[in-house]
């Protein structure tokens, strides 16, 4: 079990914390203002209010011993890098860092934190993706140049199967699993659908209007396949 400790409860450190309170992790969530810590506080393992650029707090609530520390802290850009820069003193292992601005950015870089979280600019990019490429359902940026992408079937390719579509060759992007819509009846005699995900599917499964394709590849092919 992953012992992990939430710094600053807003709306995505709370999302956070309890997300991996309920994927079994064991969460401690910290934040200085005291409602927030009561709001959480029955949702993950233990919460605690306490300023975190205090050093002698953090250690008595046994920072040190946590496998990761995931500063979410938003808007207080001092109390997130002066959080940040004591656990590293403290000696914890890992550090997930948030940041709002690029400045931000270079300054966690420099404090050598394993992961900075810029939520502004990957939604910024996803507003973009989805304004150019409507097809585009969800995305997840795998590194800078890589993502792996929810897509409709392309109308060019309705009809098709998996190895008629070819689309490794042609666009060089993987199809990693497919969803389908399964039409049936209920107790009352209506039509209802139900979602199937097929992993690695087929070569010779037929792509349907309505079947979600999740892909695999570079933004560049990802983007050529979609305008197709």
């Amino acid at each position: 079990m992953r012992y992990v400790a939430v710094i600053g409860l807003g709306n995505f450190g709370s999302t956070v914390a309890r997300e991996l309170t309920d994927r079994g992790a064991k969460v401690i969530a910290i934040d200085k203002n005291r409602e927030r810590v009561e709001a959480i506080k029955e949702s993950v393992s233990y919460a605690v209010a306490l300023d975190s650029i205090e050093q002698s707090a953090l250690r008595s609530v046994g920072i040190q011993d946590v496998d990761i520390a995931v500063v979410c802290i938003g808007d207080d850009v001092e109390a997130n890098l002066l959080s940040t820069l004591l656990l590293k003193k403290i000696g914890v292992k890992k550090i997930w860092a948030r940041a709002i601005s690029p400045l931000q950015q270079e300054i966690l870089k420099t404090l050598e934190v394993d992961e900075i979280v810029s939520l502004e600019e990957e939604v910024g990019r996803l507003v973009a993706r989805s304004l150019v490429s409507p097809g585009i359902k969800k995305h997840i940026a795998l590194s800078r140049d890589h993502s792996i992408v929810e897509i409709t079937v392309p109308q060019l390719l309705v009809g098709k199967t998996i190895r008629e579509a070819n689309t490794r060759e042609k666009y060089r992007i993987n199809i990693a699993a497919l969803k389908k819509k399964t039409p049936s009846i209920d107790g009352r005699g209506e039509r209802i659908f139900s979602e199937t995900i097929d992993v690695a599917p087929s070569p010779d499964t037929t792509l349907e209007a309505e079947d979600v394709l999740l892909v695999v590849g570079t933004e560049d092919n990802i983007r050529k396949f979609t305008e197709r």
